[in-house]
């Protein structure tokens, strides 16, 4: 069976991101900037954090290092954790994504799927 190490260091620490994130905007910091404060954070650069997020691996040196800096234990970002449903923050975006969508035409729907696309893919 392969090694399912990177799968889980790449799952794991987009886990940390979303609590990270989460967690600042409960606080009333606006959702721009998170990104690169979270690299900042990490201790590395906000080019890097991009690509860990889609490829590049995590190799045992830089997995460390997030763990420290998010204060985790050594070897928390190697081991398998169940996937959890929605957050209650995703659940409260979906219900008012849905309540949108239903309220508006084909046009806004157009309009909404590119805007999501959008924030997606920057």
């Amino acid at each position: 069976m392969p090694d399912q190490t990177p799968v889980h260091r790449r799952q794991n620490v987009l886990s940390l991101f979303q609590h990270y994130a989460e967690e600042q905007m409960r606080a009333g910091t606006p959702p721009k900037g998170l990104e690169q404060a979270f690299a900042a954070r990490l201790q590395i650069s906000p080019s890097m954090w991009s690509q860990i997020k889609s490829s590049r691996p995590i190799g045992d040196k830089l997995a460390r290092q997030i763990e420290a800096a998010c204060g985790q234990p050594a070897g928390w970002l190697d081991e398998a954790r169940a996937v959890s449903g929605p957050t209650a923050a995703e659940l409260q975006f979906l219900a008012l994504a849905s309540k949108a969508w239903r309220a508006t035409n084909a046009d806004g729907r157009k309009r909404m799927k590119l805007l999501l696309k959008e924030l997606a893919s920057g």
